[in-house]
């Protein structure tokens, strides 16, 4: 779950590990920080799918999806990436048409997800909901709706990410979309005066809700599982708005120019495993998107009773245009 690096240090930006001495080809996967930390499941995938590609496995890190794609247009034809992982459904139409990704030609008839899925470019390797996660000893009376939470007391702070470089950002910006429509903005307007800090990154808000900076932080409905399971705390929750949560199905691609076709297009095939997807429920703290070994954590919550999500196209059609009511709303 983007997933707990705030818990440790981190290095800003792009970091490439050294090349290799020996023969073997070096896969250069694309993601974000979480996902490659020794907290997140990059480790355990990165050995297992060495152990079987006669290759060497390399992150190249960001902050956030948004940056990743930001990083490839920047790249263009001359990236060295053979896979990017980490971007998601809002950004899937606008990634398709740069050009800069190939079909990924992977079998995806073991998918398990709730929406269909028929992008040829990208491979789903997660998915979860957006949720606003409380703190139950700093605020007893947490907002049960996503009209609780707009109106809410401007007493009570909350944490929220940047829809210009974060995806819960944009996800955040689209829940509300979704919901208000053409009042959007006056949505905004009145969520304003609560809103703490707007962070670059889910990472930098999930640790200054941790540190107790605000008792409310914008993360996923399974957020809480993570501290269930590894710190044995229950103070922790998120509750089921009636007016839905947005979906959130982060995927994997491979750019049209890697310089590793036949390795990328592994690895997108390798996602699907059981060796992969295993990894993800508690060290990404998201849903697999096949069944894995042994089911779920008993923590996980159960999927939220209403799902909402806006096509990819409908967002790369408007997203310039819904982030600038988000600006002005906010500047007022």
């Amino acid at each position: 779950m983007k997933r707990f690096l705030a818990l440790i240090p981190i290095i800003c930006g792009l970091i490439a590990l050294p090349a290799r001495a020996d023969d073997l080809p070096t896969l250069s996967v694309y993601t974000y920080s979480s996902f490659a930390s020794d907290y997140g499941p990059g480790p355990a995938i990165k050995k297992a799918f060495e152990a079987e590609c006669a290759c060497h496995l390399d992150y190249v890190t960001a902050e956030d999806g948004v940056v990743l794609l930001s990083r490839l247009r920047l790249e263009g034809a001359g990236s060295k990436a053979d896979v990017i992982l980490g971007i998601d459904t809002n950004l899937t139409a606008e990634a398709a048409a740069t050009g800069l990704f190939a079909p990924a030609g992977v079998d995806l008839s073991a998918l398990k997800l709730p929406i269909a899925w028929d992008d040829k470019y990208f491979v789903p390797f997660d998915y979860g909901y957006f949720a606003f996660e409380y703190d139950k000893t700093k605020l007893p009376d947490p907002p049960k709706s996503l009209a609780d939470l707009v109106a809410g007391h401007p007493d009570a702070k909350m944490l929220i990410e940047d829809p210009r470089s974060s995806t819960p950002g944009l996800g955040l910006l689209l829940w509300i979309k979704t919901v208000y429509g053409d009042g959007a903005a006056d949505a905004w307007r009145k969520l304003k005066p609560r809103v703490l800090t707007v962070s670059k990154s889910w990472d930098e808000a999930y640790g200054l809700f941790l540190k107790g900076e605000a008792p409310l932080v914008l993360t996923y409905t399974t957020s809480p599982a993570y501290h269930i399971i590894e710190e044995k705390k229950t103070q922790y929750a998120v509750d089921d708005f009636p007016e839905g949560h947005y979906l959130q199905v982060e995927v994997a691609g491979m750019p049209a120019h890697a310089p590793h076709p036949d390795l990328a297009r592994k690895f997108l095939a390798f996602i699907l495993t059981a060796k992969f997807q295993d990894a993800i429920p508690e060290t990404n703290w998201m849903y697999p998107v096949t069944d894995v070994t042994g089911g779920l954590p008993s923590a996980f919550p159960p999927l939220p009773s209403k799902t909402l999500l806006v096509t990819s196209p409908d967002v790369a059609a408007h997203r310039k245009a819904w982030i600038d009511e988000w600006l002005g709303a906010m500047s007022e």
